[in-house]
């Protein structure tokens, strides 16, 4: 690992001996952003916390336009979230749909949306139709314009990168047809935020969600939407209350003017510091650098599990992310995860229960997933990949 990236490794909080290769379920943070957290907390007790509030309102505001330059956007898209399934959720149920309306998504879209989706064709009576795959996994671009054109869809629901497959779509491509057909387009930039660069002037997408615990390395409890300006009064707001609206007079209110209108007005202040200096890191160390390292250390990763005899690597994509998901033979994924926690490695197992649609397309039970961040190093894969094969010698299963 060389010097520079050292550096970040130093501003981890946890014990040396740590691997944490689950950095797409949450990244660590760093001591910056727990220090914005409990400082702020710290003050809540101290003086109270309406008047913490006030004190760091600069800050507070200060995120919207920090997110807005981390994706593209301008400070008045950005509404802050508990998490990026409650910023999804308050786009898509925000959108009015009838019986008959028709939404386009893909059988590796993130389980909670797919509920979302399939619960709204319960209660409502859409079509859901799934976009076919290339070989390699990816969206196809070319079966999804003619889906376009046959189904004339409300909705086009896509994920960045899908959390159990490693694959980077082709949102900009996407984004050129829904442009073409005018079709709204919901992203879910989950797993990509952090990890490279998103850009939505050039992905072209009507709105985006995306979490703050993962790679952006912010605390959890954090999330964020971006709503294109033209689109706002597409969407309309879930529930109403002090933060969505302003009272004019008597039973008059009307809708604020920018995307803080989907908010609720009680929120972690605390989370919201934290993430403002998640997001701050990480554009202090450059999106294009931090793409470029991940990239290095999923690749080096991929080889050196590519290199054990018992070993099928699962990820698809002709771009692949820094997630890298595998099957050891004959060895359930879940004891896998179990047996490296025990030697303080962090990984995470995926059973077919969480993506039922795209395992069974692919013919998978359950997967392990290791997730590289910026801060992992070359040596923390040379022993992963010794600790696999200790476990793979020491299962009953292959001996």
């Amino acid at each position: 690992m060389s010097h520079s990236w050292q550096k970040y490794s130093k501003d981890n909080l946890c014990a040396p001996n740590l691997i944490h290769f689950n950095n797409a379920g949450a990244a660590l943070m760093p001591k910056q952003v727990v220090g914005a957290v409990t400082d702020y907390l710290n003050l809540e007790a101290k003086i109270g916390g309406y008047e913490a509030m006030e004190y760091a309102a600069p800050k507070i505001e200060g995120i919207y336009r920090d997110l807005a330059q981390l994706i593209g956007a301008h400070a008045d898209e950005i509404a802050l979230f508990e998490n990026a399934t409650r910023a999804w959720q308050v786009v898509f149920y925000g959108m009015e749909f009838k019986q008959g309306d028709t939404i386009l998504t893909t059988s590796a879209e993130y389980g909670s949306n797919l509920l979302g989706i399939l619960h709204l064709k319960k209660i409502k009576g859409v079509n859901v139709e799934l976009i076919p795959e290339e070989e390699t996994g990816e969206t196809s671009v070319s079966a999804l314009e003619k889906m376009i054109k046959a189904k004339k869809p409300k909705l086009l629901a896509i994920t960045h990168v899908p959390s159990q497959g490693g694959l980077v779509n082709p949102v900009e491509n996407i984004g050129a047809l829904a442009r073409k057909y005018d079709i709204f387009y919901l992203l879910d930039a989950t797993q990509s935020i952090g990890q490279m660069r998103v850009d939505v002037s050039k992905i072209k997408c009507d709105a985006l969600c995306a979490t703050g615990r993962k790679f952006l390395r912010g605390p959890r409890g954090t999330g964020f939407a971006y709503i294109k300006r033209e689109r706002l009064n597409y969407l309309l707001p879930p529930v109403v209350d002090m933060m969505t609206a302003d009272w004019q007079d008597g039973e008059n209110f009307k809708l604020r003017d920018k995307a803080q209108r989907l908010e609720t007005w009680e929120s972690s202040f605390a989370g919201k510091l934290g993430l403002a200096e998640a997001v701050k890191y990480a554009l202090g160390i450059g999106m294009d650098k931090i793409e470029k390292r991940v990239i290095h250390l999923a690749n080096l990763l991929r080889e050196k599990l590519g290199e054990i005899e018992d070993i099928a690597l699962h990820d698809q994509g002709k771009i692949k992310s820094g997630i890298v998901t595998f099957k050891i033979k004959n060895i359930d994924s879940k004891d896998v995860w179990s047996q490296l926690f025990k030697k303080n490695i962090n990984v995470t197992y995926i059973p077919k229960e969480r993506f039922p649609l795209d395992f069974n397309l692919r013919g998978l039970t359950d997967l392990v997933r290791a997730s590289v961040h910026y801060y992992n190093t070359e040596e923390e894969i040379d022993r992963f990949s010794r600790e696999i094969n200790q476990v793979i010698l020491q299962s009953p299963g292959l001996n």
